[in-house]
């Protein structure tokens, strides 16, 4: 592969990141934080929220710790009011449903572009290049849903994973070999014809 294709092998790689990546984010939109936590809450003043019933009323939880005294003005302390531990958990939530969505369409759309790079173009730098942007949708699906996944769920992934880059890499090179092969025996053949027409 020279320059030139190495370059165009290089662009599709991105273009063709590109094109599933923000596709997808289309389809799904990130959840926004702000929709689920009001972050004008923390702009009312700290005491608003020093009491349990308070922190409660407010959508928060309450922590308490060992009861002890501050500096004066003297306020005795049991405790203290996380406001956003509810709403950021529904957040956390959200997003694990959204990254699992993603990885669900990423994989089927990465595995078909792999397919189609490795057998339906000729042209070595744009079957390269679309492999290699199938093998970036596959990172970028997998990589939000990871942190969620279970340990089994990761290991037949990347078991799989593993399986279908090694088959098509011997599928690849077999076929390449194969190509490389014709232009040969079609010399050979044409060779053959003009010894027999010399001999006549």
């Amino acid at each position: 592969m020279n320059l030139k294709n190495i370059a165009l092998g290089i662009a599709i790689i991105i273009l063709t990141s590109f094109v599933t990546i923000y596709g997808i984010d289309l389809v799904y939109t990130q959840p926004d934080y702000n929709d689920y936590c009001d972050n004008n809450k923390g702009a009312a003043p700290y005491d608003s929220y020093d009491t349990d019933q308070a922190c409660v009323a407010a959508g928060g939880k309450w922590n308490s710790v060992t009861p002890y005294e501050t500096v004066p003005p003297t306020k005795l302390v049991t405790g203290y009011c996380d406001l956003y531990f509810y709403c950021s958990q529904e957040y956390e939530d959200a997003m694990k449903v959204h990254y699992k969505n993603v990885f669900l369409v990423a994989l089927p759309i990465g595995i078909a572009v792999l397919i189609a790079g490795a057998i339906f173009f000729g042209l070595e730098s744009v079957g390269a290049g679309l492999m290699g942007g199938a093998i970036v949708t596959l990172i970028y699906g997998a990589g939000g849903y990871w942190q969620y996944a279970q340990n089994w769920l990761k290991f037949l992934l990347s078991l799989a994973g593993l399986i279908v880059v090694i088959y098509f890499a011997y599928w690849f090179n077999k076929r390449s070999e194969g190509n490389q092969l014709r232009p040969s025996l079609a010399k050979v053949k044409r060779s053959e014809k003009m010894s027999k027409i010399k001999k006549k």
